[in-house]
């Protein structure tokens, strides 16, 4: 491993601090550069008096050159996360996640700076991998609202209207957004793909799963699904599940997450399967299908709560079933998920949440 300066821009929230925390146990250097908007952080993050915290927004072209001086990696967390409300949230998304991406990168470029782990989503499939017992393989359009007003929550097949299989997504599917932040996420990878392109860098993206742990901000209309249960749970109600609950998910620790970004920091620092020039994507899961109803029994059941009511209800951004296949990770940087769920899940829900 070479031990680096890195920067870790939205370091002080959920994933990022536990990325920090993974950097400074390794032996890296680590900045981070945090907007930390009271929005997200009502109190001051508590970070590791080893991390150089810097206060500055990556839209900030003043703050990134800051941030950036004397830098040799970069591990980008910063973004604005979940569905949001409505689409009047679609210019907050763009803004943070990129137009900073891409001051991120204009600064990056200027500085001589090549390696880069970006932060990104399985939100850029879309749905997961469907097979058709007629057709095959096939890529179901968007849900319609009268399909699940009706409870007609599976995709059919797209061509003859059959039942569909769910399996695992890999890394070679084709993207196919369904709302505003996951049409970020991938605008994202394409800016980070053009930079490696231009530059001759070394580009990672990260294709997080459904993450957990300690650290996730209370509920919010930006939260993820474990941290509005376990929020309804702390306020002593039963978690409130969507459609069915037979939603597919894979979901993964967020100290496995931090584990995978140290993996291809490596990997984007010499040569390796992550080639100069170019951007690889990884997707980071823990391997295991577990449906949101799951969850919220789990989690119920460690926090000792009641159990969850399910509601039948949608959102029209949400996806039926996306998993995820990280045997690219697995092989090709020897990384593996390490954190068991059920021990995951009782200390999600002993952990304090972000306020």
């Amino acid at each position: 491993m070479t031990r680096m300066r890195v920067l870790v821009t939205g370091g002080a929230g959920f994933i990022g601090s536990h990325v920090v925390e993974a950097l400074l146990a390794a032996g890296h250097e680590v900045r981070v550069l945090d907007a930390l908007l009271p929005a997200v952080h009502s109190t001051s993050p508590t970070l590791p008096v080893e991390a150089e915290v810097l206060a500055g927004d990556v839209r900030d072209a003043e703050a990134v050159e800051q941030a950036l001086d004397n830098i040799e990696a970069v591990c980008h967390q910063a973004a604005m996360v979940g569905l949001g409300v409505d689409f009047d949230d679609a210019p907050d998304y763009v803004a943070s996640n990129d137009w900073g991406t891409a001051v991120l990168l204009a600064g990056m470029a200027r500085m001589g700076i090549r390696r880069l782990v970006l932060a990104s989503s399985m939100v850029v499939y879309g749905e997961g991998r469907y097979e058709c017992p007629n057709d095959g393989v096939v890529a179901p359009g968007p849900r319609t609202p009268s399909a699940l007003r009706d409870g007609r929550f599976e995709p059919p097949c797209p061509r003859c209207g059959a039942d569909l299989e769910s399996g695992l997504v890999d890394e070679t599917a084709a993207p196919d957004p369904r709302n505003v932040y996951a049409a970020t996420k991938l605008a994202q990878e394409h800016l980070a793909a053009a930079f490696a392109r231009a530059t001759g860098a070394r580009v990672a993206a990260l294709r997080y799963h459904n993450v957990y742990g300690p650290r996730m901000p209370r509920n919010t209309p930006y939260a993820g699904v474990a941290s509005l249960f376990r929020s309804s749970l702390a306020a002593g109600q039963p978690p409130k599940v969507f459609e069915d609950g037979a939603q597919r998910r894979d979901f993964v620790h967020v100290r496995d997450v931090a584990a995978a970004n140290l993996a291809v920091l490596d990997a984007v620092s010499g040569p390796g399967p992550v080639e100069a020039g170019a951007l690889r994507a990884y997707n980071v899961g823990s391997g295991t299908v577990r449906t949101v109803g799951e969850l919220a029994l789990a989690l119920s059941r460690a926090c000792g709560g009641p159990e969850p009511i399910v509601t039948g209800g949608f959102r029209l951004g949400d996806v039926r079933h996306i998993t995820a296949s990280s045997l690219r990770l697995r092989t090709e940087l020897d990384w593996s998920p390490r954190e068991d769920f059920d021990a995951g899940m009782a200390e999600f829900a002993a952990a304090a949440m972000r306020v």
